[in-house]
């Protein structure tokens, strides 16, 4: 049954709880970028991609690939909200354990119901794609959508599978990119600028829309409007704040690969209720 905005917006403050609180209890992991996903995932898990947790691997079923690995808890949370066996909420605090179904990048070995093994930053794409012409030669309807980070998209081989998506008109594939401004080193335009991000995917064939990533409907309607266009993929350039939801960590660098200490996961649990 579709849920109302409100329920997507209260799946959402839950999942960034557990976000927090998983890191937090691994004294490990990456924040920052788990959190500006949140909305996306939320969108695509629980109103619009076409999955059925109860039978994680239905040949026509959607697929998503978290090509920005370590922002993996997000993935986990999301997961363990919509009621995939293997990524139970009750375990969630074992983020980054010895043996844990919860690793610290996606890994099919530990959590069958994910995709790809992912975190080797700049991948993700090519296997959408792959993905996308396995549908095309076997007559599927699946849909894949990918999940790129910003400091990701400067690896040379995100823009070869771009060139490869437009040239094979791989339309059944979506690539969103989390931009939320900020890479392990600093900020992206210091480290090296992207932009004009949105006229390079252009450049590139890509069927190309820019939206706020934390407004869900507009998340929908972009989804919907990538699955509308014929003849090339599309490229969702998301908008979004690192960090999002808690204070000290929005647009804060540091807080891109360090976990919150108790008191912070504390403070950041006070303003997330």
């Amino acid at each position: 049954m579709p849920k109302s905005l409100e329920e997507l917006q209260n799946i959402a403050k839950r999942v960034r709880r557990e976000i927090v609180e998983m890191i937090g209890a691994a004294k490990s992991g990456h924040p920052g970028g788990a959190l500006s996903a949140v909305e996306i995932l939320v969108e695509l898990y629980f109103d619009y991609m076409r999955i059925d947790p109860r039978n994680p691997k239905w040949p026509d079923r959607d697929r998503f690939i978290l090509s920005k690995g370590h922002g993996v808890p997000v993935l986990y949370a999301v997961m363990a909200e919509a009621g995939f066996a293997d990524t139970p909420i009750g375990r969630l605090n074992t983020l980054r354990k010895l043996g844990s179904m919860y690793q610290g990048h996606p890994d099919v070995r530990f959590t069958p119901s994910i995709e790809v093994s992912a975190g080797s930053l700049g991948e993700g794409l090519s296997l959408a794609l792959g993905m996308g012409l396995a549908a095309r030669l076997d007559g599927r309807a699946y849909r894949t959508y990918v999940l790129l980070g910003d400091g990701e998209i400067q690896e040379g081989q995100i823009w070869e599978a771009a060139m490869a998506g437009a040239f094979h008109k791989v339309d059944n594939v979506a690539a969103i990119v989390d931009y939320n401004r900020i890479q392990l080193d600093g900020f992206v335009k210091d480290i090296m600028e992207i932009e004009p991000l949105v006229d390079k995917w252009r450049a590139f064939g890509w069927n190309t829309l820019e939206i706020d990533g934390h407004d869900i409907p507009a998340i929908r309607k972009a989804l919907a409007e990538a699955e509308a266009a014929k003849g090339r993929p599309t490229c969702i350039v998301a908008h979004t704040i690192k960090g999002k939801g808690v204070s000290f960590m929005e647009n804060n660098p540091k807080f891109h690969g360090v976990a919150p200490t108790p008191v912070e996961v504390e403070l950041a649990l006070q303003e997330l209720r």
